[in-house]
């Protein structure tokens, strides 16, 4: 069984961000970029099944510029076998429908029976891509997935919702967004960093899949988040619920 693992090259999550004096984007210069750890989580979970005995290749892709294949080495070196890079220019601002697109004809090519993704980036939060590609697809999905079990043609989701738990059976091939509580990655090892920098790495371009990178969204803005206020001390229950109701105008 094929695994396809679908990660994102982001700004590391112990960054402070910074936006560009014009607002116009993130400042990027001399920043340190990781692989997005809901895409971490997706991978290391590929490399338990396999480890399982129950997939046989894993094949990590991404979306990206050339320096994504910096991450997809880190993935390879987790444990993935190959990879794919669809080198996209970093200024073409891609949505997460084409995004999807490029990773349907990616699925249609290797056809792989289990399509892991995290749930979200960590620099758009968008939430999107693999609800899209299993719209894209025509096949089931287990997003926010907290615990994953294949057995018979069938992948059991846990999946986090707000009420609780939700399990759901998915006939396979099957998309599995994968959220924090699924796993805790482990620490690649220095021999499996060397072997990473021989596996075969191809690099593919959108055009290939049929894709216009031309996304329909558009940047307008990028506002960092206002400077939260300093707390104060209150003597009663009385004061706190005046204040909450004259100054935070919460009640």
């Amino acid at each position: 069984m094929k695994a396809l693992v679908a990660v994102k090259r982001v700004v590391d999550a112990n960054v402070k961000v910074r936006v560009k004096a014009d607002h116009s984007d993130v400042d990027l210069t001399n920043v340190k970029m990781a692989l997005n750890p809901f895409c971490e989580i997706a991978v290391e979970e590929a490399v338990r099944l396999k480890e399982k005995g129950v997939v046989s290749e894993i094949i990590v892709v991404s979306v990206g510029p050339k320096e994504a294949q910096e991450q997809l080495r880190s993935a390879m070196a987790l444990g993935a076998d190959r990879a794919i890079l669809v080198e996209a220019d970093a200024t073409a601002n891609l949505g997460a429908l084409e995004v999807a697109k490029i990773l349907k004809g990616l699925v249609d090519q290797e056809q792989p029976q289990i399509i892991l993704l995290g749930k979200q980036a960590i620099d758009d939060d968008s939430n999107q891509v693999g609800q899209m590609l299993g719209a894209l697809l025509g096949i089931g999905q287990g997003t926010f997935a907290s615990e994953v079990s294949v057995a018979n043609g069938q992948v059991q989701v846990t999946r986090e919702i707000d009420g609780g738990l939700q399990t759901v059976a998915l006939t396979l091939p099957a998309i599995i967004t994968t959220d924090l509580r699924l796993n805790e990655p482990r620490y690649a090892a220095l021999p499996n960093i060397m072997k990473a920098r021989k596996k075969p790495l191809d690099t593919k371009s959108p055009s290939d899949y049929g894709i216009n990178t031309a996304s329909k969204l558009k940047q307008i803005k990028v506002e960092p988040p206002a400077e939260r206020k300093a707390g104060v001390q209150v003597k009663s229950v009385d004061e706190l619920i005046a204040k909450l109701k004259t100054e935070a105008k919460v009640i």
